[in-house]
């Protein structure tokens, strides 16, 4: 297999330095000072640790259950194969609609889902994410057929009368005790792309500015640019949904400089423009970047670690097809949303070290269903610590001294030594807590 070759890797090579070059000691710093100071945040700080890289310390002490931080994570994204069962705002993944909304959606879609795998032309799932919110009461008199709910095999599920599922999405049946548990309304995409929906104008807006305008595919978009995001979808939705994280950060970069550029061109703020155009743009660009700089760590292919049922004398082949396909989601990227005064961005090493920040960084955060709420009735209903948005939520599960630092499990602690530290693999460090250095053999 030969190696990808990336024109933009050598043809920037100057710029591309300047993107991966770590933050000094002290930039780390100010920058994060800064973030958690207009976070109103006093109760945490950030320091650099020579040996295992940044932490985070608390600035004060904390009792066991107090809230350590909540805050909006930098780049996100909803798996896809749990867009079905969930329908959340794509911006705070707060659940939206109504708990009659939800179960109709997921029957719906769970009954197309199993459609398909007997073979059944059921068409695409981006048109009836689209079309199931225009349903109106005329949907009723179309040949739906029966719905069955349960899981399992089919001839274990049970039929629901038909209409049921579509009465449910359109809100002409009303489930008892639902509007005790009541979601924000449906808020659609600005560009119409049927993909995105969100729980308020603000969260719309607020992902159409840090990523989503580049991103969308509806009718908005220029054809070219939309079909050519179409095969970058389907091709991370097929292979790894992490490019769609990356795509992400490369968006808001992006929009990020862009931003900057007309802020200095309507003098709100001030930028060194003594250099040629190209130097000035290095620096804005170098601007945008740095919320990614202080996460990228190693490229994707080097730091990923080698499944279980790959041999080592395979790693190479198996490294290079994960470089190989890193490079096919680029070049349908690229396609899609290049900007020259950004073409270092589009560099496969670029991507390499974004997707690979994701796959030493990335945290699965769960959002309190109210479906389960709904069907439970749990006691909490009302706690204020409860999740119900995709902000991140620290909470102490034990007393923390100011000074120490906060750390989280990144695997099941529960789990034997050996099975923890190879579930660590992944990370690059081989775990060295209380907890671990005690079982250690």
């Amino acid at each position: 297999m030969e190696e990808p070759i990336c024109p933009i890797d050598s043809s920037c090579q100057t710029q591309i330095s300047a993107l991966l070059s770590p933050p000094s000691t002290l930039q780390l710093q100010e920058y994060y000072n800064t973030l958690l100071s207009a976070r109103h945040c006093s109760s945490i700080t950030v320091k650099q640790d020579a040996n295992f890289g940044k932490g985070v310390f608390a600035a004060m002490d904390f009792s066991d259950g107090d809230l350590v931080l909540r805050d909006q994570m930098l780049v996100g994204s909803q798996h896809s194969f749990n867009k079905i069962d969930c329908f959340v705002c794509s911006f705070c993944f707060r659940f939206i609609g109504s708990i009659e909304l939800q179960i109709g959606r997921r029957l719906y879609l769970q009954g197309l889902r199993d459609s398909e795998s007997h073979g059944c032309d059921v068409g695409s799932s981006s048109s009836l994410s689209k079309n199931f919110h225009e349903m109106d009461s005329s949907s009723e008199d179309e040949d739906q057929g029966t719905h069955q709910c349960g899981s399992g095999s089919s001839k274990d599920k049970i039929p629901l009368p038909e209409g049921v599922v579509e009465s449910l999405m359109n809100g002409q049946l009303n489930l008892p005790f639902s509007k005790e548990f009541s979601l924000p309304p449906v808020v659609p995409c600005l560009g119409g792309c049927g993909e995105a929906y969100y729980c308020s104008t603000s969260c719309a807006e607020a992902d159409w500015e840090s990523s989503h305008s580049l991103l969308c595919t509806g009718e908005r978009s220029d054809p070219a640019h939309r079909e050519a995001l179409l095969k970058f979808n389907k091709h991370a939705n097929e292979t790894n949904d992490i490019f769609i994280l990356a795509a992400k950060a490369i968006s808001s970069t992006i929009l990020r400089y862009r931003k900057l550029k007309a802020n200095c061109h309507e003098g709100k703020m001030k930028y060194d423009t003594s250099g040629d155009s190209n130097s000035y743009n290095a620096s804005l660009l170098l601007e945008a970047w740095r919320p990614i700089s202080m996460g990228h760590k190693r490229r994707w292919w080097d730091c990923v670690a080698l499944p279980d049922d790959i041999d080592s004398s395979d790693e190479d082949s198996f490294r290079m097809q994960i470089k190989e396909l890193a490079f096919k989601s680029l070049q349908l990227l690229k396609k899609a949303i290049f900007d020259k005064e950004c073409e270092p961005l589009f560099s496969l090493d670029i991507y390499g070290h974004i997707i690979g920040m994701f796959e030493q960084n990335n945290l699965d955060l769960v959002v309190a269903s109210p479906v389960e709420d709904y069907f439970l009735y749990i006691d909490d209903l009302k706690n204020p610590d409860k999740d119900r948005d995709g902000q991140a939520t620290i909470i102490a599960v034990r007393p923390i001294r100011k000074g120490e630092e906060i750390t989280i499990s990144y695997v099941d602690e529960d789990l034997p030594f050996e099975e923890r530290q190879a579930s660590l693999a992944d990370y690059g460090f081989r775990c060295r807590c209380p907890k671990c250095i005690e079982e250690e053999p």
